[in-house]
């Protein structure tokens, strides 16, 4: 069980499916219309218990921690896979629990795991909702609005050694810039925003687990700038292009109604990101640049678009909300403003 304190109303069960025992929050009426809530990176299903919380009349949430985060079994993470191993255990809980048909939400990483549920289960789904998701060619070495490989290594990868170490040490002051309540509070959500359960919400980024199978994941010598590209294990190496693509979202059938909703200021998932090492290359944080040429930025949100385009044109319907003055997590900072497109979409 979490040690996490919940918010009343929402109850913590353990779930064994066939594939690995997940911790899973719910909150509404046992026999309510699903709606099953994935988490993003560094965090866990707490992130999601006020938006549960404040679901319709008649509406069960369901949301479970992702294997190498929270209380969920920490199976290893298969990179090759492209987070296919975490779609499966979706599956496999939806199995378990007897949904049936459900809406299914995404944040960041969620919402590259929920685009490729839809790929493999679309029949599943009542609708899908991509809240600041990953692109559908993943995060890091893609370029262009066809989601084209940078470079056939998957180069450029990375991520900020003193984070994972913070991060794998529990640390939970502010002294350092790396600290996770400083990530938090500056990409996580759009400064000066604070929110009150923020303890909570750290805790839930410290339920992360470090190590080659899970977070960061292992690296590979490249030849390519910045020198390194991803390897077949953990978080990290099973988002990038070299093995994560949802592009045949639009080839789905029956085609769900998608709602993609973000914050106008995200700097985690933008097309300028603050985690992408091609745009902190072109900006002049990390040394030896290539040039825009050779390792442009990531155009996440164009990728996305383009995709979610060819969804509408090959006859499935899309709309995409942007919320003002909110960051990569508007269903915390705005709730009124999210909620009021994520319940439509759900009616």
């Amino acid at each position: 069980m979490t040690t996490i304190p919940t918010l009343p109303g929402i109850t913590s069960h353990m779930i064994a499916t066939p594939r690995l025992t997940m911790h899973v929050l719910s909150a509404g009426p046992a026999d309510g219309v699903p709606v099953l809530f994935v988490h993003g990176n560094v965090s866990s299903a707490t992130f999601w218990e006020e938006t549960m919380l404040a679901l319709p009349a008649g509406f069960r949430a369901i949301a479970p921690d992702m294997r190498g985060y929270g209380s969920s079994e920490a199976r290893p993470i298969d990179a090759t896979l492209g987070l296919g191993d975490m779609v499966e255990d979706i599956h496999a809980l939806v199995q378990t629990l007897g949904l049936g048909k459900f809406h299914l939400v995404g944040h960041s990483m969620g919402g590259g795991i929920a685009m490729k549920y839809a790929i493999a289960y679309a029949s599943d789904l009542l609708s899908l909702t991509l809240v600041d998701p990953m692109s559908p060619y993943g995060y890091g070495g893609s370029k262009g609005m066809d989601g084209a490989m940078t470079y056939d290594d998957g180069a450029p990868s990375g991520i900020n050694p003193e984070f994972v170490q913070l991060l794998a040490a529990g640390e939970t002051g502010t002294d350092n810039p790396m600290a996770p309540r400083n990530v938090f509070r500056q990409f996580y959500v759009k400064p000066p925003f604070v929110p009150e359960r923020e303890d909570a919400l750290i805790a839930s980024m410290l339920t992360t687990r470090i190590g080659d199978d899970w977070y960061p994941g292992t690296v590979i010598p490249s030849a390519n700038w910045p020198g390194i590209a991803p390897g077949d294990r953990g978080v990290l190496p099973a988002f990038n292009r070299k093995y994560f693509n949802a592009s045949a979202l639009p080839e789905i059938n029956p085609k769900p109604p998608i709602l993609w909703i973000r914050g106008d200021s995200d700097l985690i998932v933008a097309d300028l990101a603050m985690f992408d090492l091609a745009a902190l290359g072109a900006i002049g944080a990390v040394p030896g640049y290539p040039g825009v040429e050779a390792c442009p930025p990531q155009p996440m949100l164009a990728q996305t678009r383009a995709v979610l385009d060819r969804y509408a044109a090959n006859g499935g319907h899309y709309e995409e909300v942007v919320i003002a003055d909110a960051g990569h997590s508007p269903f915390l900072e705005k709730p009124a403003e999210f909620n009021a497109a994520f319940h439509k979409q759900l009616a």
